[in-house]
C-alpha cells in the first residue's frame, strides 16, 4: 500500500483555491492528487505519470472524486509542452513528489527493491529501452564507478564497479539479489552495519535508468515559469542530490541582485518575482516516520510567485 509522504504539509503548502488550476507532476497512486481534487471543485487538476499501472489505478480512484482532471502519460520534463497543448499557460500550483512509490518498491517484478529477488529492471516507464540490466551488464567499469559515486554518493564505488565487471566476465548479472551479493562482496564489514549495503548503488542505477536528475532541473525551472501570481511550486525530495538541485534553483530565483542588496529603497525591477515560503526544508514528524519509515529522508520546499 502506498502512503503519501507529508500529505497535510503538501496540501497546506499548495494554498489551494477552489477554482484554481493545479498540476501533480508525479501522480503515482493518486495520494496527493486525490486530496487536491477534493478541494478543487470548480478548477482542474492535470497529473503526469509514465507508469501505466499507476495511471490505470489512479484514473479509477480520481473518477470517484470528480471529473475535472486530466492524466497525461508523459515524463514531467514535458510539462510546458503538454500543458500548452491543452491551452494551459499559467497555473496556480505544481507538486513534485520525487520518491519512488511504495507500490513500485513492493512489486518485486519492477526490480527497484534490494530486499526481493527480481529481474534487474528499475524502469518507471516500461517503454524505456534502458533498464538496470543494460547498465549493470554493459557499462564500462569507469562509467559504473562514476554513476555510483555521482548519483549514490557511494564511497566504495570503485571496488563495487570492479567486482561487477569481474563477475560478468563469467556470466550476465540477471537479478537484484545477485547484484546485492556482488555489492556486499566488494565492501568491508563495517560498511554493512547501519544501512543496507546496496541502498546507494540501487539509487544510483535507478537515477541513471530514469534520467532523474537530468530532467529534474529543467522541469523545476519550467514549473516555476508556469506559475501565476500567488501560485506555488511544492517539491518533496528524498535524497541530498535532489534536494540540492531544488534548493539551489529556489535560491537563485529568490535572490536579489548583489548590486542593489542593502539599499534602503530597491527599485521594483530589481526585486525577485518569487519568495521562499519556508526558509528551511519541512521534514516529517516523528509520528509520520513511525507510521511510514519511507518518509524518514523526505524534505519539502515551497516557492511562490509574488509578482
Amino acid at each position: 500500500m502506498h502512503i503519501s509522504v507529508l500529505l497535510e504539509e503538501t496540501i497546506q503548502g499548495l494554498n489551494l483555491k477552489e477554482d484554481g488550476i493545479y498540476v501533480d507532476c508525479t501522480l503515482g497512486y493518486a495520494g496527493h492528487s486525490s486530496e487536491i481534487l477534493k478541494r478543487v471543485r470548480r478548477g482542474c487538476l492535470f497529473a503526469f505519470d509514465q507508469d501505466s499501472d499507476a495511471i490505470k489505478y489512479s484514473q479509477e480512484k480520481l473518477s470517484k472524486i470528480g471529473k475535472n482532471f486530466t492524466i497525461i502519460y508523459s515524463n514531467f520534463v514535458n510539462i510546458k509542452e503538454e500543458l500548452a497543448r491543452r491551452q494551459i499557460t499559467k497555473v496556480d500550483g505544481i507538486l513534485f513528489d520525487l520518491g519512488v512509490s511504495s507500490v513500485q518498491l513492493d512489486e518485486a517484478s519492477r526490480g527497484f527493491s534490494y530486499h526481493q529477488d527480481a529481474p534487474l529492471d528499475m524502469r518507471m516507464d516500461r517503454n524505456n529501452p534502458l533498464s538496470a540490466y543494460e547498465v549493470v551488464n554493459n557499462y564500462e567499469e569507469s562509467k559504473l564507478s562514476d554513476i555510483f559515486w555521482r548519483y549514490g554518493e557511494e564511497k566504495y564505488s570503485r571496488s563495487i564497479a570492479k567486482a561487477i565487471v569481474n563477475y560478468r566476465k563469467s556470466k550476465k548479472i540477471e537479478t537484484t539479489l545477485e547484484l546485492v551479493d556482488i555489492i556486499k562482496s566488494a565492501m568491508p564489514m563495517k560498511a554493512m552495519r547501519d544501512k543496507h549495503p546496496a541502498r546507494r548503488v540501487f539509487q544510483a542505477i535507478r537515477i541513471e535508468v530514469n534520467h532523474e536528475l537530468d530532467v529534474l532541473e529543467q522541469a523545476i525551472n519550467e514549473a516555476i515559469d508556469l506559475l501565476d501570481v500567488g501560485g506555488r511550486v511544492v517539491v518533496i525530495t528524498f535524497h541530498s542530490l535532489e534536494d540540492r538541485i531544488v534548493k539551489n534553483i529556489f535560491k537563485e530565483k529568490t535572490t536579489i541582485d548583489k548590486m542593489v542588496k542593502g539599499l534602503p529603497n530597491i527599485p521594483s525591477q530589481y526585486l525577485s518575482n518569487y519568495r521562499l515560503v519556508n526558509n528551511k526544508a519541512i521534514t516529517p514528524t516523528e509520528d509520520e516516520i513511525e507510521n511510514n519509515n519511507r518518509a524518514r529522508s523526505a524534505k519539502l520546499r515551497i516557492i511562490e510567485r509574488i509578482k
